[in-house]
């Protein structure tokens, strides 16, 4: 395999070569394929209530992969919304791609409304189209990295904003900064030129880290202040093989120790087979690399839910 797999733990971001990859490993290829489709996606083990959710505080259940819903002060929030029991290319009504191992906690239509969605990186298991067309509201704002806005339907949305690192959004009463991360945004092999990010959300009270997807970086301590934030959102899976793309868990918990995060939600788990790691030992080191302070783990199972 090359160094940016086709759908494989750098974030399926070469499948659109995936033509040319299937006529040199078909029979590997098709036998994956048959096999996913035969397996039936398990369902989430918790199921979160955002109607009960109030107003105020700081409220976050974790869909399944990266897909945080937020509720910060009477704000919805969603991060990377992958609902689809596949990620990958859409060809007419199917999507060409790897298959959920559980289903997300909560399907598009059982969302609450959403004022904003913020949008790390152009990967297929991070931006998916089939989600995101479910979304498409004139009540929804959208952050998202610099040079995808391409992908979206922008009209459909109340507003849509690109990022570099270092720039900021107001939505509504949410302010969005785009951070720096170590991963890379290329949708195919030959659209580099797209952006990838991390966020720091603020609203209300409360702020909150976005870690998007990421390898090791020192870049996390710039963000650190006088002011901690109160929940992280980390990627702690895909590292084995894929270490230069996907942090480990230890080095996702430092990272957001360096920023100055209380709780940690750790997300890029449990949802697809990207690597080789077993299945739940991204989440058994979370715990490890916590040690007496595990408390501060926000949610260790898809569904779970985190209040503050």
């Amino acid at each position: 395999m090359s160094r940016k797999p086709i759908l494989a733990g750098a974030g399926l971001g070469g499948a659109v070569e995936l033509g040319s990859w299937v006529m040199r490993t078909a029979p590997e290829f098709w036998r994956r394929l048959s096999a996913d489709n035969r397996r039936a996606a398990l369902p989430a083990p918790h199921r979160p209530d955002p109607a009960s959710w109030p107003d105020k505080g700081l409220h976050a259940a974790w869909l399944g992969h990266s897909t945080v819903l937020l509720k910060i002060d009477g704000v919805t929030i969603l991060t990377d919304p992958v609902l689809g029991l596949k990620a990958g290319i859409g060809v007419g009504p199917f999507t060409l791609g790897i298959k959920r191992l559980v289903e997300p906690a909560l399907s598009a239509r059982e969302l609450p409304p959403i004022d904003l969605i913020v949008l790390s990186h152009a990967h297929f298991d991070h931006f998916d189209l089939r989600t995101l067309r479910r979304l498409e509201s004139k009540r929804t704002s959208v952050v998202t990295a610099s040079k995808t806005a391409d992908l979206l339907r922008t009209r459909r949305y109340r507003s849509v904003h690109e990022l570099r690192w270092g720039e900021r959004a107001q939505a509504g009463a949410v302010e969005v900064v785009a951070t720096e991360v170590n991963h890379w945004g290329a949708r195919t092999r030959t659209d580099s030129y797209r952006g990838f990010n991390g966020y720091a959300i603020e609203t209300g009270g409360y702020r909150v880290l976005f870690g998007g997807d990421t390898a090791f970086t020192k870049a996390f301590r710039a963000l650190r202040s006088s002011r901690p934030f109160d929940l992280a959102i980390m990627p702690v899976g895909a590292y084995n093989p894929w270490i230069h793309y996907h942090c480990t868990p230890e080095q996702a918990w430092s990272m957001a120790n360096d920023a100055g995060c209380e709780a940690f939600l750790p997300v890029h788990h449990q949802t697809f087979m990207l690597s080789r790691e077993p299945y739940l030992e991204p989440i058994e080191r979370v715990y490890g690399a916590a040690g007496s302070q595990s408390d501060r783990v926000a949610v260790s199972r898809i569904g779970q839910e985190f209040h503050l």
